[in-house]
């Protein structure tokens, strides 16, 4: 096994519940495609169900050991399933006190991805509960965040990507990231622009669409140069882009958006199309900040 040293780890987020380890196995099976260091993290926050045990008591002293204790046991657990998987990859385990957002935030300064699982909450839990990280992590990490959903969901063959286009900085990043994961896939890219008319129409929406259009070809227009054995299919479609990305995320691999798109306000961290399809989508996401976004 080479040394991780100079290597910027996969950082994977786990969960107590042994059967959700789809973000776990993914997480593994990406560290192998680039041949990276596995990095798994767990955070002691509020107890869940797979905490508790016969042997939990009131006391402070007694809970907080016990806390510590069962997280151990996730993470041994963790491991050994990482290994057993991919015995090639090294990997290296964080125990740490804390939100777990605030936990894989800190683990994304040097890491070269970020993988995490979701259920689906509803909003407000996404948003606010201790065990919801997706929509916090994406909001502030440095490095590419994907978000997978439990379980994991049946991909087309051929396999193909979605990549989200609209002509921004982040956009640029996520079409050259989702080449990137396509060519080390052995998959089809579909780079999509959504566009979405005015609700109180155009007095010149033939000019508007072009103009989209044009932004899609410049989009991509060399960006994929770097791996000319992807198949790049350029589509654009009228529609809401949530709706939109969401429907073609049903048998992807994975779909790549930015973190924020153009019209995005001053000091929004996450756009709200990246926030939608994270909520909606039925494949990975993948989202990539425009400053830093590749892995490496």
């Amino acid at each position: 096994m080479t040394s991780s040293q100079g290597r910027r780890p996969i950082v994977v987020g786990v969960d107590p519940d042994p059967s959700r380890r789809s973000a776990l196995a993914w997480a593994a099976d990406e560290a192998a495609r680039r041949g990276l260091p596995l990095r798994v993290v767990h955070a002691e926050g509020v107890p869940t169900g797979g905490y508790w045990s016969s042997e939990l008591r009131p006391s402070w002293e007694q809970w907080n050991r016990a806390l510590h204790e069962a997280g151990e046991r996730v993470l041994r657990d963790a491991v050994s399933f990482a290994e057993e998987r991919q015995p090639r990859v090294e990997v290296s385990w964080l125990l740490a006190e804390g939100h777990p957002a605030w936990v894989l935030r800190e683990e994304t300064r040097n890491a070269a991805m970020a993988v995490v699982g979701s259920w689906h909450l509803p909003s407000a839990q996404e948003l606010f509960g201790s065990a919801a990280v997706g929509l916090p992590l994406t909001a502030h990490a440095p490095c590419p965040v994907v978000v997978l959903r439990e379980p994991e969901h049946v991909v087309r063959q051929p396999p193909y990507l979605v990549v989200g286009v609209d002509g921004s900085p982040d956009s640029a990043a996520a079409v050259d990231f989702a080449s990137e994961e396509a060519s080390l896939r052995g998959a089809a890219l579909r780079a999509l622009y959504v566009w979405h008319p005015p609700l109180l129409g155009s007095l010149d929406e033939d000019a508007a669409e072009q103009e989209a259009r044009r932004l899609l070809s410049e989009s991509v227009a060399g960006r994929t140069a770097a791996h000319p054995e992807v198949e790049l299919r350029r589509e654009f479609v009228r529609g809401h882009p949530v709706q939109v990305l969401a429907e073609a995320s049903e048998q992807a691999m994975g779909l790549v958006v930015g973190t924020r798109g153009r019209g995005g306000f001053t000091g929004m961290l996450l756009g709200s199309v990246s926030q939608g399809v994270l909520h909606h989508a039925h494949c990975p996401v993948f989202t990539v900040p425009a400053a830093g976004g590749r892995a490496a």
